[in-house]
């Protein structure tokens, strides 16, 4: 009998609770549609997210494919290779740079995503026909280069129709995180369409369709875009880089970013490679690889911004350095390309601490100039992205590919070292006066 009571009172728990589940699912879903709408409903929004889609699917074209069009069809050298990758990300840096300075002082950002989707049209176009190095060379520098920028742009565009539409600030991070998660979206399926495309009409036609995409990105934001006034930049951050830097704390954690930016570059480029010649597997192959993660990206960008308010950013941060190390580590005992599938989970994992979170990270070191602080980061990132281009192009003039692997996992261990060990502030405690009372 005491048994048959207990278990009335577990059958009515347990259905109370699915009621609770219930409501409390219809309550998430119902306020998440509400978002949605709000965010749909603001000046500009629309138009930003198709330009942000547009943009997403045209990257994720080239640049999964980046070393067989440069080592297979063009025929460049391994160590050719990393040259021109690291020509291309100066370009990236210098024109984004330049862009950067006259958006806050002469051209609207309108009139620059103008200019830089142009430059994305005719650059890529170039593509479709050159094979010479030098000629390629100059094209991805000033074109290529100036077309990297309308990304930044838009974001800031992003920003500035916020700041315009009055939209509260605390609703900027959510907004600005579903705008990321579109640029993500993109990538689900474009490598594996651009695989696809790659199959039936080649590197000329791949190219064309990137072209094409620049040219919807741009008629875009000629015809549906307007001007909108730029937020007032009060120039705080004439804070000491280099005192900031010389903090070991803040040296050690940029360190860590560095190696494992250099360490994603690398195996962005080794991938293509491994799995062609090594696991002799083919270019559709390569597609969906690199179409997984982001499937996963976009749930836990959610659901690691969640938790990033309630738990300790710097130990998922650590954790994000830990699960690229784990990553990269499984990486190197792959043997057939289908068992690349589940481990892009871990990639998931690592890109959507590492991309988003972190950020927020560095900007706690310099909480005074938060400006700084990002500049810094993304500087950083940029920088160990163009030395690993380099280091790919160098190391894998001599050792295979599989062995590469083994090279930058061990930069990957490196980067966990540099987080896990010294990239926390150690604040000394200065000694109790020597006029104390005596317990």
């Amino acid at each position: 009998m005491l048994i048959f009571t207990f278990l009335v009172y577990l059958l009515q728990f347990l259905e109370s609770k699915d009621r609770i589940d219930e409501v409390m699912k219809k309550n998430f879903i119902s306020a998440f549609k509400e978002k949605v709408v709000f965010i749909w409903k603001i000046p500009s929004f629309p138009v930003l997210f198709l330009i942000n889609t547009i943009l997403g699917f045209s990257t994720s074209f080239f640049i999964p494919f980046s070393s067989l069009f440069g080592i297979d069809e063009v025929g460049m050298s391994n160590a050719g290779f990393g040259v021109f990758m690291t020509i291309l990300a100066l370009g990236g840096v210098t024109i984004s740079s330049s862009v950067a300075k006259y958006s806050d002082t002469k051209l609207s950002r309108r009139k620059l995503l103008i200019i830089t989707t142009f430059a994305g049209i005719i650059g890529y176009a170039l593509f479709a026909f050159l094979r010479n190095y030098i000629a390629l060379s100059l094209v991805a520098f000033f074109l290529l280069g100036a077309s990297a920028a309308a990304v930044p742009q838009l974001w800031a565009y992003a920003r500035d129709a916020l700041k315009e539409a009055a939209i509260p600030s605390e609703h900027t991070p959510f907004i600005m995180n579903i705008f990321r998660m579109f640029f993500a979206l993109a990538w689900t399926v474009g490598p594996a369409l651009g695989a696809w495309l790659l199959v039936l009409i080649d590197f000329k036609g791949l190219f064309l369709f990137v072209a094409t995409g620049y040219l919807l990105a741009f008629l875009t934001s000629v015809f549906l875009l307007k001007d909108v006034a730029k937020q007032k930049v009060v120039n705080q951050e004439s804070l000491s880089v280099k005192k900031s830097i010389s903090k070991p704390h803040i040296f050690a954690n940029l360190a860590a970013a560095l190696l494992l930016s250099a360490t994603t570059s690398i195996h962005m480029l080794n991938v293509p490679q491994f799995v062609t010649k090594v696991l002799n597997g083919t270019e559709m192959d390569v597609g969906l690889i690199f179409s997984v993660p982001p499937i996963f990206e976009v749930p836990m960008m959610i659901g690691l911004g969640l938790l990033a308010t309630r738990m300790d950013v710097s130990l998922l941060v650590k954790m994000g350095f830990v699960t690229a190390f784990a990553y990269f580590f499984l990486f190197g005992f792959v043997t057939e390309p289908w068992q690349i599938y589940p481990l892009q989970i871990l990639s998931a994992a690592q890109v959507s601490i590492t991309s988003g979170i972190a950020i927020s990270y560095f900007q706690d070191f310099m909480q005074e100039a938060p400006g700084t602080a990002t500049t810094l980061y993304m500087n950083t990132t940029q920088i160990g992205s163009t030395v690993g281009y380099l280091l790919f192009g160098l190391i894998s003039e001599v050792i295979n590919y599989d062995h590469m692997i083994t090279v930058y996992t061990l930069f990957a261990g490196l980067a966990c070292f540099f987080m896990v060990l010294y990239g926390k502030e150690r604040k000394l405690h200065p000694p109790a006066p020597s006029n104390a009372p005596s317990l």
